[in-house]
């Protein structure tokens, strides 16, 4: 990403988006992550590095976080800071930099050989405390369509990003486009 300037450190932005991602798992689409090898392929895409124990009980884990992930999306900043701060307390998280991976230095909070779940926890909430730091919270959205409850992480420069990944734009359009053909004939 050469000359393109990032709104948060790279790790944080992957942070967020993975956060996002892994909230909208627990989606009305249903469950997104159904087995192991869905887990698995999360971690793939989301490029998780350290622990992975490819268990059932690994996975409860991470599905019992997105509940917690997915009230940031809808509290207010006093609700945002209380569950970022226990999700460090409770993993005792203590932020360092470290590099990786040819990654750059970036923080990690807990180490790589910690459980997976709560690895993500951290991740998401030092993410989350830079989005608060940098008063920021209005980047944290839910997709304006009106059939989906998922949630977003507006990164765009000018903070339009309206819709989630799951298509819901590609949708809006063809729904203005039908009503607008639909006028134009009335």
């Amino acid at each position: 990403m050469t000359g393109v300037k990032l709104l948060f450190a790279h790790d944080t932005e992957c942070s967020l988006i993975a956060a996002a991602a892994l909230v909208n798992t627990a989606g009305s689409d249903g469950e997104g992550l159904p087995d192991v090898a869905a887990l698995d392929a999360f971690y793939t895409v989301h490029s998780y590095s350290g622990r992975h124990e490819h268990t059932e009980a690994e996975l409860r884990a991470v599905r019992a976080l997105r509940p917690r992930l997915r009230r940031i999306w809808h509290a207010e900043v006093d609700e945002i800071v209380s569950i970022v701060n226990a999700l460090l307390r409770e993993h005792r998280a203590l932020p360092q930099l470290i590099t990786h991976d040819a990654e750059p230095y970036h923080l990690h909070a807990v180490p790589r050989d910690a459980p997976l779940a709560t690895r993500m926890a951290v991740e998401a909430a030092m993410a989350i405390a830079d989005v608060v730091r940098g008063g920021e919270l209005r980047r944290l959205r839910t997709c304006d369509h009106p059939d989906c409850d998922n949630v977003l992480v507006d990164l765009s420069k000018n903070r339009s990003r309206r819709f989630c990944e799951a298509g819901c734009g590609n949708r809006a359009a063809v729904s203005a486009y039908r009503a607008r053909k639909a006028a134009a004939r009335s």
